[in-house]
This record gives C-alpha cells, structure tokens and sequence, in this order.
C-alpha cells in the first residue's frame, strides 16, 4: 500500500473525474469528514475502506492502494503461465528468456508473488541446462521472497535447492532438505498432495546414491500413488489460459485470475513429468535387483525417453548408468558400453557420482572380458570420482571390487588397504545412516490404503 498522501491525491483525483462530491463518495458508510482528512493524507485507511471507496470508485482495491491497475498484475500471471507452458513443453532456453523478462516486470510493478514465479521458473530452467549455481541462487531468492507463506507454497523453491545441491554432489545436504520438508508437511497437517510428489519423488536419486535403497523404493511408491491422474492435461491447461484471455479483454480480472490458476496448476503437474521419470527409473531399479531384467529395462527406457524429450541431461545420465548395468546383465556388452561412453565426458562436480558409475561397469565389463589392467583403471578413476561426491554406498561397493580384483592378481597389501578404504566409508558416521525416514502421508491421494508409519521403518538407510 502507498503512503497517505498519495493515496489521498488519488481518490481525491478519482472522486473528481467521476463528478463525486465527498459526502456522495462517503455514504452510507463513512462521513464527508472522513473523506476529506483522507483526501489531505492526513489518515491511513484500512482495507475495508480503500475497498468500499474502490467500489463507490469503480475501481479495484489494488489500484486504489498501489497506483496500479489490475489489469497490469493479471496480464503478467497471464504471461508467467505462458512462460510455464513453454517449460512444460521442453523449451527451457526460450522459457528462461521469457522468465528474465518477466521477473524485471515484476520487480518494477512491486510485485511479490510474480517475482517469486519468476524465479522458480528462472530456477527450474537452470536445472534443466545443467546451471546448478544459478539454479541455487534462483531457488534461494524464491525462498526469501515466500518466507512467509505456508511450506505448500515454498515446496517448490525446497525441492529445487535441493536438487541443485544433489547434482552438485552434496547428497546429504540435499537428503537433510527434502525429509525436513516432508516431516515439516506432515507435522503441520499441510499434507499437499502435490507438494508431497515434489518432494518424494526428489529424494529418490539422494536415496540411492547413498545406498539407502528401501527407503528409495518407499518414496517412489508413495510419489507414484500420489500422482495426479488428468486426461490430456495440456489441451485443458490451455483451454483455462484462453478462457483467462478472454474473461481479460472484457475486464473481469478476478474470473481471468481464477483461470490462470487452473491453468498453471496443470502446468506444475506437467511439470511434475520430470519427477515421474524418477519413480520409472526406481521401479526398474527395484525389478533389476530382483533378477526381472526385461521388465527393468522396459522402465529404465521410459524414464530415459520421458527425461531426454525435456532435455534434461544430468537426470537422464543418472537413469542411463543403471540401463548400462541391465544391458551389461542381459549379455548385450556393446550396447551398454556404446551408452557408457558418453556418460565418461561428466566427470565434473555435478556429473562426478555418473562418471564414476560409468567406469565402474566398464571394469566390470572388462574384468568379464579378462583385461584385468583394463579393468583396475576404471576402477581408479571411478574411486577418484566418486570421493568427490559423497556417494559412500557406492564407494564401499567399489573398494570392494577393486580390493577383490588386486587379492586375484597377488597383491594382497594393496588389496588390504582396498578395503580397509571401503568399510572407512561403509562406517563413516552420518553417512548410509540417516536417522528416521520423513513420515509416510496417512494416506495416499483419493483415499487410498494407509501408508505405514513411522514406527513400522526401518532405520538404517539401506
């Protein structure tokens, strides 16, 4: 709201170019006194009488208050859903340009909810190109501006951090944020189904990374039950963004917000796409570790596709790792290496934990081959990647392969210390063992059977 004085010149402006005189304005509820002393910037008015006056001014409450007509706020949700459509489709370059134009309007306008979308649309396209340090600062900025709103409304800008510092390699980091989110739901009885697939299903890749794999297969299991099921979601997103345009034009600004909203909820569940690779990608993981290889590479090839057509090419390294290792199982060693060998080109920070699984099926593959030195230099590099992660379930693992493999070839000392390195990592404190898991929702989305609790869980993170 503007100081007194300028709300004061502008009723007082709007009163005369309707031919108001101040006692016309007032009545019945308010005095000609009143007026005047709120005319003179002497007085600040509540909300109630800035929206009588609105009405007797024919005028919006937000206009009255700010100088600016809701016309304005309403054309730039307008264009934040379009922006949203563009993401959802897979366009994230086009989509981030739109965002950044978008989020200068909105800071000029003083508009707080706006720049918040903004921002996590600015951040949702950073994470899909793979700029995790943007992303982070985006997300972080959308926290700041939402630090008031129930955590539904910030789910978004806590999921996103989060998987920025989860590519990043910070897997605990990113675990400790997201089971704090879903306890925090749970706790205040804000149980939002949507924010709840965000947060689940985020949490899977952490899990596994970390060797927590039962908790993994939960959390897919309740993201997966919580889905929301929309019959060609895009076609009626897009129906509620031309009925918005329409209820615009004739100046029904309040009918044209309510479309947007339906229409940009849509948009989050299309959203929501990415998040469901993650729980194919669990899916075939779990049908892998039980020996269904066929039907374990059928989900793998799901998640991959559904993650490559939104050109998110971080998340779809973490599925192609595991899709290797079933070809690898199936006997098809070509295709699995032909898949690994563009994974070997991610060994930076954000890439380290599917560059290191990269080499690791490669010295697999070679060990199977007999190309023993082959087979230990992958082994090394794979070691070297992953200590920059922190993914410690998969460095014990692969201690232990390398530790076998030097025991096989005479060198028993080397294979020791192997060793010795992998169970430091299996029993580093804080590390496969992450306390409680978050508290499942007491039921799944439409009234489905009850998820157990937290008593019935286990522990230990694996």
């Amino acid at each position: 709201m503007d100081e007194p004085a300028e709300i004061g010149r502008r009723v007082a402006r709007m009163r005369a170019e309707r031919g108001l005189t101040q006692r016309a304005l007032a009545e019945p509820s308010y005095t000609a006194a009143y007026i005047s002393t709120l005319e003179a910037g002497k007085v600040r008015p509540s909300e109630a009488a800035l929206r009588f006056l609105a009405e007797r001014l024919g005028t919006s409450y937000e206009e009255l208050a700010t100088g600016r007509p809701a016309r304005l706020a309403t054309e730039l949700r307008l264009a934040l859903t379009d922006a949203q459509r563009t993401l959802a489709t897979g366009d994230a370059v086009e989509a981030a340009a739109r965002y950044g134009q978008l989020l200068a309007d909105a800071e000029r306008l003083g508009l707080a909810a706006e720049q918040a979308e903004a921002l996590l649309g600015l951040g949702d396209c950073a994470l899909e190109s793979g700029e995790l340090g943007a992303a982070t600062g985006h997300f972080e900025a959308a926290e700041r501006l939402l630090a008031g709103e129930p955590l539904p409304r910030r789910a978004r800008a806590v999921r996103g951090r989060a998987v920025a510092h989860l590519l990043a390699g910070e897997l605990r980091y990113a675990c400790y944020l997201l089971e704090s989110a879903i306890d925090e739901l749970d706790a205040s009885g804000l149980a939002d189904p949507e924010a709840l697939v965000l947060l689940y299903a985020a949490v899977i890749g952490p899990y596994i990374d970390m060797g927590a794999h039962a908790r993994a297969a939960r959390a897919a299991e309740i993201a997966l039950a919580l889905a929301p099921r929309v019959d060609d979601p895009a076609l009626l997103a897009g129906m509620h963004r031309q009925v918005a345009r329409t209820f615009l034009a004739a100046g029904r600004t309040a009918d044209a917000d309510a479309s947007l909203a339906k229409a940009q909820a849509i948009y989050r569940q299309l959203r929501l796409r990415t998040d469901l690779a993650h729980c194919h990608w669990m899916r075939g993981y779990v049908q892998a570790q039980n020996g269904d290889l066929a039907s374990a590479e059928a989900e793998l090839r799901t998640a991959r596709d559904m993650l490559a057509a939104r050109r998110a090419a971080l998340y779809t390294a973490q599925v192609e790792v595991e899709l290797a290792d079933v070809l690898r199982r199936l006997g098809r060693g070509e295709e699995a290496a032909e898949l690994l060998a563009g994974l070997l080109e991610l060994g930076d920070s954000h890439g380290a934990v599917h560059a290191g699984g990269a080499h690791r099926l490669l010295g697999l593959m070679a060990e199977e081959r007999g190309e023993t030195e082959c087979a230990e230099q992958h082994y090394v590099q794979a070691l070297a990647l992953l200590e920059r992660s922190g993914a410690s379930g998969d460095l014990a693992d692969l201690c232990r392969l390398l530790g076998d493999l030097l025991r096989r070839t005479g060198r028993t000392e080397a294979a020791l210390d192997a060793y010795r390195t992998g169970l430091g990592h299996r029993a580093a404190p804080g590390t496969t063992t992450l306390g409680p898991a978050p508290a499942a929702p007491p039921a799944v989305l439409g009234g489905g059977r009850a998820r157990p609790d937290r008593a019935a869980r286990p522990d230990r993170a694996d």
